[in-house]
């Protein structure tokens, strides 16, 4: 299993969330990898010089690249589902069946998993 994080929690581990934190501290105990997208990082990076606690989660976490080819697939998921939501969609196009995903936007990370084929727990914050 892979916790998964999408926009939402990397923003509120930036304000000192505790839930999100808690989340990571498990993933830390339990050996759980985490990771995220670039599409994510680039809807969350704005200021790195006041984003200090961002850095920092990011250089512990496994950023996945938005490639071509995860790119074209990411685009052919927002098509099957009802998003429109790049980031939220490229979380779903890297997770397994049987991963984690931590989002605010838990309705739209159902709606894409669903139309990808994926069982993936969505875990709302």
């Amino acid at each position: 299993m892979t916790l998964i994080l999408d926009a939402g929690p990397l923003i509120a581990f930036e304000r000192g969330d505790r839930l999100v934190r808690a989340f990571l501290e498990r993933a830390l105990r339990d050996d759980v990898e985490v990771r995220t997208t670039t599409a994510v990082v680039a809807q969350t990076w704005r200021n790195p010089a006041r984003q200090a606690a961002l850095v920092r989660l990011l250089r512990g976490i496994d950023e996945q690249e938005l490639t071509r080819a995860r790119s074209r697939s990411v685009g052919v998921l927002l098509a099957e589902s009802t998003s429109t939501d790049i980031a939220d969609a490229s979380v779903v196009e890297i997770a397994r069946d049987g991963d984690e995903i931590l989002t605010s936007d838990p309705d739209d990370i159902v709606s894409l998993a669903k139309a990808a084929g994926k069982m993936v727990m969505v875990t709302p914050l």
